[in-house]
């Protein structure tokens, strides 16, 4: 614990004195198959409840006062605690999420999903990267500060990040008077690689929907019919692939493009990290940075149709894609949505004439941040006591919804984008894993953080 100084060694010794404690409740957090999904009825929402639970019973223990539920009807819940720091402190926020993906398909996994595993030095588990290992981190900075922070700690984990945040609006309505903060520190990005932080300085936004497509009244014989009768599933195979030019630009008119970064991205690290076939050539034309971070990217999820098991001599009446879509920074999501409209409902795009309607599902704003001012700076100095090296600063091609609320809401608010995964973590697929001894290091540099940005207030 952090007793008289508070120097960076002080801290260090700390954080490792309690970092035993933290990997414990990690582990035990991940143990919670805390699934958020539309309509919340593939997965049971009390795993969902019982993981906001355990989480406040955690930071509690950690030394966070007041800690409670924050509840809006029909919504995952939140936790919230705070607990105060000298007079005159600043106030900083510390934001994660405890709602987790499907854990996909279980004989990919090395070990099972909801069973922390540790295997060469890393922590296997769905949500032990995205993001449990970010409240492991929060918890990490209050147990090394004994109770006693140089500032006003102030911590908000949310339970719907992974569901794209629907009901984000309706708890900043009700609950904006206590998550106000001077810095908000958002642990759900990730560092540039192993032994390299990161300070992610824009984000996408994401449009998700479903998209019909209706040929015939009901399933007719396919020898009889088949020849001039459209089916429903080639019809919509045909307006998906619309989607994209032949070199794998997104081909939707009216979507924006944001800003170029001037980072060099290796296309060699993109296929290992992503596990890109050989054969396979990645989309687009422009820099890697661009296409990753400030273009719009537009994937199919997933297709409702007959599986081949079921599939019958018969031609499909009507087929069923859920599409997602990224929007590049600087895009607006109500001009986004009309352009994504004329695309699929356009007459002259609709496969023989099939009929095509667009139902919108979830939906958040793209971001960009300026990283100038003292709490930017307070954090490249924590990264260069922990890593020995200034953190890069990167966009990122994944979407926060709460980043652009937050920014709508605290205007004067410096928001700091940090995580604890890496490229190897593998967020939202089979086999998630988060670094131990990175962990430990951006639990570290969160501790210097809070040191740095009192300094920076006394001064």
């Amino acid at each position: 614990m952090v007793r008289g100084r508070s120097g960076p060694e002080d801290i260090r010794e700390a954080v490792e004195s309690v970092f035993g404690n933290v990997r414990e409740g990690l582990e035990h957090l991940v143990s919670i198959p805390s699934v958020s999904t539309e309509g919340y009825d593939a997965y049971d929402p009390g795993e969902v409840r019982r993981s906001a639970e355990e989480t406040g019973f955690w930071l509690q223990r950690s030394g966070l006062k007041g800690v409670r539920p924050l509840e809006v009807d029909g919504a995952h819940p939140a936790i919230f605690g705070q607990t105060p720091g000298p007079a005159g402190s600043p106030t900083v926020l510390l934001y994660a999420h405890h709602d987790v993906q499907p854990p996909g398909a279980a004989d990919l996994w090395g070990s099972h999903p909801f069973q922390a595993t540790e295997r060469d030095g890393r922590l296997f588990g769905r949500g032990t990267a995205d993001d449990k290992a970010g409240i492991a981190a929060h918890a990490a900075v209050l147990q090394a500060w004994d109770g006693a922070p140089p500032v006003t700690i102030s911590v908000f984990i949310e339970g719907e990040e992974e569901i794209a945040s629907p009901n984000l609006r309706a708890f900043l309505g009700r609950y904006a008077h206590l998550l106000e903060a001077d810095v908000i520190v958002l642990a759900d990005c990730s560092n540039w690689t192993l032994g390299r932080p990161a300070l992610t300085t824009s984000l996408r936004g994401i449009l998700d929907f479903i998209v019909e497509v209706r040929t015939l009244d009901h399933a007719v014989h396919s020898g009889v019919y088949g020849g001039p009768v459209p089916d429903a599933l080639t019809a919509l195979s045909r307006l998906l692939a619309s989607l994209h030019d032949d070199r794998g630009n997104v081909a939707v008119d009216g979507l924006q493009w944001g800003p170029p970064y001037d980072i060099e991205i290796d296309e060699a690290d993109i296929r290992r990290f992503a596990g890109v076939r050989p054969s396979v050539s990645l989309l687009g034309t422009g820099t890697l940075a661009h296409r990753l971070w400030g273009r719009p990217a537009v994937a199919v999820l997933g297709i409702d149709a007959p599986p081949i098991t079921e599939a019958a001599n018969k031609l499909v009446p009507v087929a069923r894609a859920k599409v997602s879509v990224r929007l590049a920074p600087g895009d607006d999501v109500a001009k986004a949505r009309a352009a994504i409209m004329e695309h699929f409902l356009s007459p002259v795009r609709a496969p023989w004439g099939a009929e095509v309607t667009v139902t919108f599902l979830n939906e958040g704003a793209p971001h960009l941040i300026d990283p100038a001012g003292g709490a930017f700076e307070a954090f490249r100095q924590a990264c260069s006591r922990t890593w020995g090296c200034a953190p890069v600063e990167a966009g990122s091609g994944g979407s926060l919804p709460l980043v652009a609320a937050l920014a709508e809401t605290f205007p004067r608010a410096e928001m700091l984008l940090t995580g604890v995964a890496d490229p190897e973590s593998r967020a939202h697929s089979e086999n998630e894993s988060v670094h131990l001894a990175e962990l430990m290091n951006c639990c570290l540099s969160e501790a210097i953080l809070l040191g740095e940005l009192a300094r920076d207030a006394r001064a």
